[in-house]
């Protein structure tokens, strides 16, 4: 017979287990620390438990697109939504439709969920667009000392301003009085505005800021309607305000309102969109290092670019108002910059923007425009009293069942149970100090199905101990002594316990995938808790378990040991029929 090998220590690592004791140690102690350290030290709640808000989005009919509402567009829309609410940093927001036409938006309460309902339903069609005539509409603001406005002119609300050196010498906030060349520049519409109607020159031939457009004989109907709407409207109407330009075509030229100080309002006529939203490469919030106001700085594709450089090369030869143009979102002049010089690939949106509206509408414009109009149908608010309810009942549930399973495991196997609530103490520390880390690293919030999940976990967690226990116990009746039935029963054990382990996280894996919404929350905790299941057996219940064998409770099968061989109804050892066996055998020749 050949010699056994020296140096091989006992299967399944019997002579160091404290090895994998002092890991797992280490390892709580390190999530723990970095839990109290994060300043996380409870894991978020779903809109379920902690409150919040949920919206119900109905797409609507455009015009002249019948078949608009369709499933690949309310999945783009539904793609876009939720990218807008990540952005915000919003954890645990669920952005699904239901049936053909509605989307449901629920938003946890939390820091940024107010900005993320502003945001989930704005439509942000982004055009930019030649500004024709300007006029105010609305309580006349006084002229700021030392630089007088025209009556009925607006300022424009900002300035597109390259990074170069600008040496042009335009006026930016007031009118100021053009060249003749100037302006002749002014009576012109460029090339690039040609299909739109002009505004009314006055006698002197410049544009006319302010008062009423008054269509000339000879203007076509076209234009005579478009100056009978400018006449009109008025926005310090909120209804007007917001219908005006709103489903208009992008080839169209239409009349927008927009504000430039609070309470004071400006309309616009403007020509035909030249550059879109889509044209927007990456749009974000910023302060301005010159002027230390919010801003929203813009970055075009290389096509957009193109188009910007083309409209900006050709307004920057007009006179005031026609030098501007305007940033047009959802129907509303958000913003109309003059141009002094051609303009590329970078862009800022100024105007009178704080904090919250310079990184809202970047993470709206970063993300692209809806492709359908959606109506807000209605908003339900999951008040907090309502989830530590929830919570109260899932936490009851859990202690009832844990309950039941301390029971179990105390009556059936007395001192072993002492291993089993020590793992099953060590697995819930790992889970809870994982979950209240996640929150912050991606996101997780805890709902009631992963409570659930939690829940479920239990039940899977000490089925591996008993199966476990079960194979000790199988070798304790055949006669063994308990340190080699530890070792013995470890390696069939450890089979059935990977398999159950992996058939679970394998299920939770597919729910995970194939689910949305709040079963996503009971899908990743059920498979978070399995891999624990795996790591708690394998490096804290199983050496445990050597370390228990070796003391003299545990060793001489006493009856509250559990691993008494009279109640197991052990056998006579089996090593002295083998040996005889071994002896019978013939001897070679």
């Amino acid at each position: 017979m050949a010699a056994p090998k020296k140096g091989r220590g006992p299967s399944g690592g019997q002579g160091r287990p404290g090895r994998s004791l002092v890991m797992i140690l280490i390892a709580m102690v390190a999530l723990t620390g970095g839990m109290f350290l994060s300043g996380h030290t409870t894991p978020r709640l779903g809109i379920d438990l902690a409150g919040g808000t949920s919206i119900t989005l109905k797409a609507q009919n455009q015009p002249g697109k019948p078949n608009a509402i369709n499933p690949t567009n309310m999945d783009t829309a539904v793609g876009i939504i939720e990218r807008r609410v990540n952005g915000l940093g919003v954890s645990e927001a669920e952005v699904q439709t239901q049936g053909s036409d509605n989307i449901i938006v629920n938003i946890p309460k939390g820091t940024n969920s107010k900005q993320a309902q502003q945001q989930v339903g704005t439509t942000a069609q982004l055009y930019f667009r030649p500004v024709l005539t300007v006029a105010a509409s609305g309580p006349e603001q006084p002229a700021p000392s030392g630089s007088p406005t025209p009556s009925g002119s607006a300022k424009p609300s900002g300035e597109a301003t390259p990074k170069a050196d600008d040496k042009g010498e335009e006026a930016t906030g007031e009118e100021a009085t053009p060249s003749p060349s100037a302006t002749s520049q002014g009576r012109a519409v460029t090339e690039g505005l040609k299909k739109a109607p002009t505004p009314t020159p006055t006698d002197s031939g410049e544009p006319k800021p302010s008062g009423t457009p008054e269509a000339s004989p000879s203007a076509d109907p076209a234009t005579a309607k478009l100056q009978e709407e400018f006449a009109k409207l008025d926005c310090t109407d909120p209804e007007q305000r917001t219908n005006a330009g709103k489903n208009a075509l992008p080839t169209d030229s239409i009349v927008a309102c927009g504000s430039n100080v609070p309470g004071s309002y400006e309309k616009y006529v403007l020509g035909p969109a030249e550059v879109s939203g889509s044209d927007v490469d990456d749009a974000q919030g910023a302060i301005d290092q010159q002027t230390g106001e919010w801003i929203v700085s813009m970055e075009f594709t290389s096509k957009g670019a193109k188009k910007f450089q083309t409209i900006t090369s050709r307004l920057s030869q007009q006179q005031p108002p026609m030098n501007q143009f305007a940033i047009v979102l959802d129907g509303e002049v958000v913003s109309a910059p003059s141009v002094r010089t051609a303009l590329s690939k970078n862009a800022q949106i100024s105007g009178s923007f704080n904090q919250q509206s310079a990184e809202d509408l970047g993470n709206i414009l970063s993300y692209g425009a809806l492709p359908l109009t959606f109506e807000e149908v209605s908003v339900t608010t999951v008040t907090a009293a309502l989830g530590s309810e929830q919570l109260k009942g899932g936490l009851i549930a859990g202690g009832i069942g844990l309950a039941l399973v301390v029971i179990y495991l105390v009556a059936y196997y007395r001192g072993l149970a002492f291993i089993a609530l020590l793992s099953l103490l060590v697995s819930g520390i790992l889970t809870y100090t994982i979950m209240a880390l996640l929150g912050p690293a991606i996101g997780f919030a805890l709902n009631l199905p992963a409570v659930c999940g939690a829940i479920v976990a239990i039940g899977i967690t000490a089925d591996s101990f008993i199966v476990y226990f079960e194979r000790v116990r199988d070798e304790i009746r055949e006669g063994r002594t308990l340190r080699p039935a530890i070792e013995r029963a470890w390696p069939r054990a450890r089979r059935t316990i990977l398999v159950s382990d992996f058939v679970s996280f394998l299920a939770a894996a597919v729910l995970f995938l194939v689910t949305v919404g709040k079963v996503q929350g009971f899908a990743f905790t059920l498979g978070l808790t399995t891999l624990l299941d795996v790591v708690v057996v394998f490096l804290f219940t199983k050496p445990l378990m050597t370390l228990m064998g070796r003391t003299k409770f545990f060793s001489q099968g006493g009856s509250w040991s559990g691993l008494d061989p009279k109640r197991l109804g052990a056998q006579p050892p089996l090593r002295r029929s083998r040996r005889v066996s071994a002896s019978t055998e013939p001897k070679e020749a």
